[in-house]
């Protein structure tokens, strides 16, 4: 219910938004548009904006035998957690990070990108598909493409603010308000999106380390996560308003801690996670961790597919 109702207040928070912009930009028949918009905005993303963010991403499905080693591991938290089995995608992006979405946990879906199986070992992969897991068993995910698709959707609308505020200099807001307002409005926003992002990326992360007993595994993994963010992520960089969705911000030269930051500090995120692990945490994170394929928790072998073992042909997947 927590996740529910925190989802009725940041549409209620949109929707006045969506009015307020209407209001200031054609009176009383400007707010009456802005809400139909953000009536049909809030419908589009109740049912549909999972889909649309996955596609954004040009996320591929994938299935036990695309890639077994995944799957099982997926099944195998996601009975821990006490959930159904998500649907599982696959991104083909160098940079390593995850994602989930779904409007409820039996339609949810945890998309993973290429270069995360390509770079992490067994135990990392598996905080990172618990963290995923967490957002969808605290009802985040849909708080999350809620808000991807409004905040998208206010940004819109604002762009034309000038356009509308200039139409009618007698009894319009005028100019200088349509520009205000252009600017103002997806900043509202934002800090609406940020807010709540900040603090689900720590419920995630507790609940992580809850469901695979191994919290300093997901610090290590935020580690590595963090110096894979100077990959470049064309996908997210084209759609801004799904970073918050990611369980590390992907986009480039984003690392202001505070208002305007869609993810906490990951070295908080990592201190908060070995103070739950206690002081025999088992190895800093970052540092060479025994990967499946035999590599010290380097990238996996070109020659084979994510966990393989050494000297294994490479069996064809959705990873290439």
């Amino acid at each position: 219910m927590g996740g529910y109702l925190r989802t009725t207040v940041l549409l209620a928070a949109m929707t006045a938004l969506f009015a307020t912009v209407g209001g200031l930009l054609g009176g009383r028949s400007g707010m009456l548009v802005a809400l139909a918009v953000a009536c049909a905005t809030n419908l589009f993303a109740w049912w549909r904006s999972d889909r649309m963010v996955l596609r954004m991403h040009n996320a591929q499905p994938i299935g036990p035998r695309d890639a077994p080693a995944l799957w099982r591991m997926t099944e195998a938290m996601a009975a821990r957690a006490g959930l159904p089995m998500p649907a599982l995608y696959l991104i083909h992006e160098r940079q390593p990070n995850a994602f989930a979405t779904g409007r409820n946990p039996r339609n949810a879906a945890v998309a993973v990108n290429t270069g995360l199986l390509e770079l992490m070992p067994e135990q990392e992969v598996a905080g990172v598909i618990a963290h995923e897991l967490a957002h969808i068993r605290n009802r985040d995910t849909l708080l999350m493409t809620v808000t991807a698709c409004l905040a998208g959707a206010i940004g819109m609308l604002a762009q034309f603010g000038f356009l509308f505020g200039g139409r009618d200099r007698e009894r319009g807001p005028g100019p200088l308000v349509g520009l205000l307002v252009m600017i103002l409005a997806p900043l509202a926003a934002a800090v609406v999106q940020m807010a709540i992002s900040r603090s689900r990326e720590y419920e995630a992360d507790k609940g992580a380390a809850q469901i695979t007993g191994n919290p300093a595994a997901l610090a290590s993994a935020l580690t590595r996560l963090e110096s894979g963010r100077a990959l470049p992520n064309p996908a997210a960089e084209t759609n801004p308003a799904t970073a918050h969705l990611f369980i590390v911000n992907p986009l480039s030269g984003a690392r202001m801690d505070g208002l305007f930051s869609t993810h906490p500090r990951t070295e908080n995120r990592v201190a908060a996670l070995l103070q739950m692990a206690g002081p025999a945490s088992g190895p800093r994170p970052g540092a060479a961790a025994r990967a499946p394929w035999g590599g010290g928790g380097k990238a996996a072998p070109a020659s084979g597919g994510p966990w393989a073992r050494p000297g294994t042909e490479r069996r064809p997947g959705p990873w290439g």
